[in-house]
């Protein structure tokens, strides 16, 4: 109704200001019968009333489509009335609801041909960079031990840009399983034995194996991964420990990643989630992305898990993931 009234405000100041220039005519000509006056003008204005009631019922339908919100744009194509208006405007919608399926469908399909080749090429360069492997693991020479160093920080590089891509398809690339929390912080301790052996720091493991939590194994591993990766870097120049922990709290089980480095300055604390934010720490530790945390917070919101981190400069960092409803 009341975008309805307000389309047809002009009409209505038009038509009384008509009306009432008749009866200053009548005045002004000295017509004796002013009641005859007055019942033109009751006329004009019942005709108009009835004009804005047919109106008004005849396109009621379509105002409502124009004012009420709709929770999907091929509802706002249902139901329309057989004015010519309402069917122009279907006509309309139609024709652009069309084309935005057109153009969303050739998205998609750029999207998946760009995820296929980026999971191709990543597969593919892992070949390479295990020959590389396979060939230095037996060497003693410190050359060697340089090759490795820099073969492992291209496949976390690979690992990352695949994880990445296949965040977009997260809903279909993931699996929840009953999982035994030490089982999985001992396999992502010796997948990063070699980071831990170099940087002089020390992992130290507080978890009760009984602990059992329910999550995706492949997406954890990657949270996994990424924690320890951000706590060993930000700990070498101390040649401190890394404690990972865990515990229950109500029906929750919390894990908690704790390192002893240089910590992050309070100011960057509420951007340390987002995406290519390096702070601080990105000045003196150069091969900081800004990307990790960024990944690690989508990740866990995706998996219904909680993240929490705490940290103050030169005394060290803490994250925490929490499960909230685990199991035991």
């Amino acid at each position: 109704m009341k975008l309805f009234l307000q389309e047809h405000i002009p009409l209505i100041c038009y038509t009384f200001a008509q009306l009432l220039i008749i009866l200053f005519i009548y005045w002004f000509d000295g017509y004796p019968h002013i009641l005859t006056a007055l019942y033109s003008v009751f006329l004009g204005v019942f005709l108009l009333m009835g004009y804005l009631i047919y109106r008004y019922y005849s396109h009621r339908s379509f105002y409502k489509r124009l004012s009420t919100p709709m929770e999907t744009l091929n509802d706002s194509i249902k139901d329309s009335d057989l004015t010519p208006l309402s069917m122009a405007l279907e006509t309309l919608l139609q024709t652009q609801y069309q084309y935005y399926q057109n153009q969303l469908k050739k998205w998609e399909r750029k999207q998946q041909e760009q995820m296929t080749f980026m999971n191709q090429w990543v597969h593919q360069m892992k070949t390479p960079i295990s020959v590389i492997e396979l060939i230095t693991q037996d060497e003693e020479d410190s050359l060697f031990d340089s090759i490795n160093e820099e073969t492992e920080r291209i496949k976390k590089g690979l690992e990352m840009v695949l994880y990445v891509a296949r965040l977009e398809t997260f809903e279909q690339d993931f699996h929840v399983d009953s999982l035994q929390l030490l089982g999985m912080i001992d396999s992502a301790i010796h997948e990063n034995r070699r980071l831990f052996i170099r940087s002089y720091v020390y992992p130290e493991v507080k978890i009760d194996p009984n602990l059992i939590v329910e999550t995706d194994k492949k997406w954890f591993r990657f949270i996994l991964n990424q924690l320890l990766e951000n706590a060993i870097k930000y700990s070498s120049s101390k040649k401190e420990k890394v404690i990972v922990s865990a515990y229950s709290k109500g029906r929750a089980i919390i894990l908690e990643v704790k390192d002893y480095g240089v910590g992050i300055p309070t100011t960057d604390l509420p951007r340390v989630f987002n995406p290519f934010y390096t702070g601080e720490n990105g000045r003196e530790f150069k091969e900081s992305t800004g990307m990790g945390l960024y990944l690690v917070k989508e990740v866990c919101e995706k998996l219904n898990h909680k993240i929490e981190l705490e940290s103050e400069v030169g005394k060290g960092t803490k994250v925490r993931i929490i499960f909230p409803y685990a199991s035991r």
